[in-house]
């Protein structure tokens, strides 16, 4: 497929991520990113019995790395301590409060082996894939600062109204607000819904609280929508309850980008500022500004290899007042 024909996957290896958005016509359609924050799908692996939830098939595991993960369908026969080899059906999902913890399945006729990269994940969606230089712009041109503040906020307008998308830890929650007549508002917020299900990579369970719509052909009308956004969308989904709720349902892999910075926002801006650092142009020491809780979730070998790609000395200044996102990063004199 000739560049710029059709949907694209663009790929930046980042220090501490690498993220991808699927784009066309310069608008971002869909987003990945992946941080080494534990086991991820795919991954099959030996794993350790820890223990058996009495008279059902559930217990949990130790994986190689030191992660304890979740298992059902365990063999009967099995015994607390025994090995298995298992593979990884749903990573760690951060949230606000809490943390859930890897699920695994049994795998005992797969042969082990590590989880696919973010490139194996996205060549398996048939869009091709173009791996971008620091200095390329393509992702500020479609967008990826905004998307990252919606992201980090929750927060989404669209034409006559704005959604608000929370981390749960049932389920994702979209609420619609906006004027009146409520009909008009629901039918308006149908397609930005599906928009940032996919920007977001949102999977799962997804609850959306529609305005509540007393007359049932209004609600027919909203159903009759949603099902044509989704299109080919993989799920389950249900009609709209006389109180404007209708949940989705589709496999869940990994955490959206809503869940995974709003669980780390400093971790997230950290990310964001060093990607800032290595796309600086002008020649001198980099001095990087932040709150002090971003510097602090800067690793010491991301420090390290920031140094290393761009072949500068890094130093720091750490500022109270500043808000998370508004990290900067300059080139000053040595």
């Amino acid at each position: 497929m000739p560049e710029g024909v059709g949907p694209q996957w663009l790929v930046e290896a980042g220090i501490g991520e690498t993220r991808a958005i699927l784009v066309e016509h310069g608008e971002v359609l869909a987003a990945r990113v992946m941080w080494d924050d534990g086991p991820r799908a795919g991954w099959v692996t030996q794993a350790k019995l820890l223990s058996r939830v009495h008279g059902t098939r559930r217990g949990s595991v130790r994986l190689p790395d030191g992660a304890i993960a979740l298992i059902d369908a365990l063999p009967p026969a099995l015994t607390e301590g025994a090995t298995l080899i298992v593979r990884v059906a749903r990573s760690v999902i951060a949230e606000r409060g809490r943390t859930k913890l890897p699920v695994v399945q049994p795998a005992p006729k797969e042969a082990p082996r590590s989880p696919p990269s973010l490139e194996d994940e996205l060549r398996a969606t048939g869009a091709p894939i173009r791996m971008l230089s620091a200095m390329d712009r393509a992702f500020d041109e479609a967008g990826w600062a905004d998307l990252v503040d919606e992201a980090l906020t929750g927060e989404v307008a669209f034409h006559g109204g704005a959604l608000t998308i929370s981390p749960t830890p049932a389920m994702t929650l979209i609420d619609i607000d906006g004027p009146p007549p409520l009909p008009a508002l629901a039918l308006a917020a149908v397609p930005a819904i599906v928009r940032a299900l996919a920007r977001f990579d949102i999977g799962g369970s997804v609850g959306i609280d529609f305005p509540s719509l007393s007359e049932k052909k209004d609600r027919q009308a909203v159903d009759t929508a949603l099902a044509v956004a989704l299109g080919d969308w993989r799920g389950e989904r249900t009609a709209m309850n006389g109180f404007g709720f209708v949940q989705l349902i589709s496999r869940l892999e990994r955490p959206s980008l809503i869940a995974r910075f709003a669980r780390n926002p400093a971790g997230t801006a950290a990310r964001q500022l060093l990607r800032r650092a290595e796309r600086v142009a002008e020649p001198g020491v980099l001095l990087l500004t932040a709150r002090p809780e971003v510097r602090r979730a800067v690793l010491p070998e991301w420090e390290a290899e920031l140094a290393r790609r761009t072949g500068r000395t890094v130093r720091w200044h750490e500022d109270a007042g500043l808000a998370l996102s508004a990290a900067f990063a300059q080139a000053v004199a040595a």
